[in-house]
């Protein structure tokens, strides 16, 4: 069962290309700061503007750079179901431990296609999958009888769920629909603190790329019930969760990192774009009051 503070970990680029040497400090700083897993190629390590074998070696160089301490989770979500098993069986004989697998986008399937989507996922390769539910971006809601059913027909392959639905009472219905085996956990930073009081494990981070110590140390705090720290530590980490999208993400976020690190660059791919003047002093401020500059 993953817990804990799990950083979407951001793609470090320079000058159009991924910084490999960049990702090992990135892999190594996390892990020292606390981080109890890594996401690996998903929304934030800007997973759709990476050619295919950028992706695959994304994924082994941070296996590689983890080395077994903590697990890592490759993003392997496509919208087409061939694809996704493809990344699927990389990501496995790559080493990761679990594989991300967002719900398929603009195709726009029934609840019977989501269903039938992640059974063939689960059927045909035995790497745990991490649903991802963020209708958001996708447009498709997998809602949650159908998350309960995935995990009822497949329970040792459908482990968990990332919920970036922004609805938390889909965390309750979530457990009375599915039990206490399908690991839940949060895929929105502002909302990780309720999160937590409602049976999440932990979240999948962005803001955890940036201050992972003190995400980590919220997620201590939860664990331990002790939820005066927990809500200190989620009101100062409040306006970085908020200045994180004040822009396209994840430009906010590479710009805080710039900040922090000499050895990041904030460079994005088209069609994202170094985020503006506004995300920028939003950004400034909130590393300032948490004194991370």
């Amino acid at each position: 069962m993953f817990s804990g503070s799990i950083p979407a970990l951001v793609t470090p680029f320079r000058d159009g290309a991924v910084d490999e040497s960049a990702l090992h400090r990135l892999v190594d700083w996390q892990i020292a700061s606390g981080s109890a897993a890594l996401v690996v190629c998903g929304t934030t390590g800007e997973a759709s503007t990476l050619d295919n074998e950028e992706h695959h070696r994304v994924i082994g160089l941070v296996v590689e750079f983890a080395n077994g301490r903590v697990p890592v989770i490759a993003g392997c979500g496509s919208n087409d179901t061939r694809t996704a098993l493809w990344h699927l069986e990389e990501a496995q004989k790559l080493g990761a431990d679990a594989a991300l697998c967002v719900a398929p986008y603009y195709n726009r399937p029934s609840q019977a296609g989501l269903l039938a989507h992640f059974s063939a996922l689960a059927d045909a390769c035995d790497l745990p999958i991490m649903l991802y539910n963020v209708p958001g971006r996708t447009v498709t809601d997998m809602l949650p009888e159908t998350v309960a059913e995935l995990h009822r027909r497949h329970p040792d392959r459908i482990t968990s769920v990332k919920d970036a639905s922004g609805d938390l009472t889909r965390v309750v219905t979530h457990r009375l629909l599915a039990g206490q085996g399908l690991c839940q956990l949060s895929g929105d930073d502002p909302l990780a603190l309720a999160g937590r009081i409602l049976g999440q494990t932990g979240c999948v981070s962005v803001t955890a790329n940036v201050a992972p110590a003190l995400c980590a140390r919220f997620q201590d705090a939860c664990d331990r019930g002790d939820w005066d720290t927990a809500r200190a530590l989620n009101d100062r980490l409040f306006p970085l969760h908020r200045a994180l999208f004040a822009d396209a993400s994840p430009a906010p976020t590479k710009y805080a990192l710039a900040r922090l690190h000499d050895w990041l660059t904030e460079d994005v791919r088209l069609p994202i774009v170094p985020c503006g003047e506004a995300a920028r002093a939003a950004v400034d401020a909130a590393l300032a009051g948490l004194e991370l500059v």
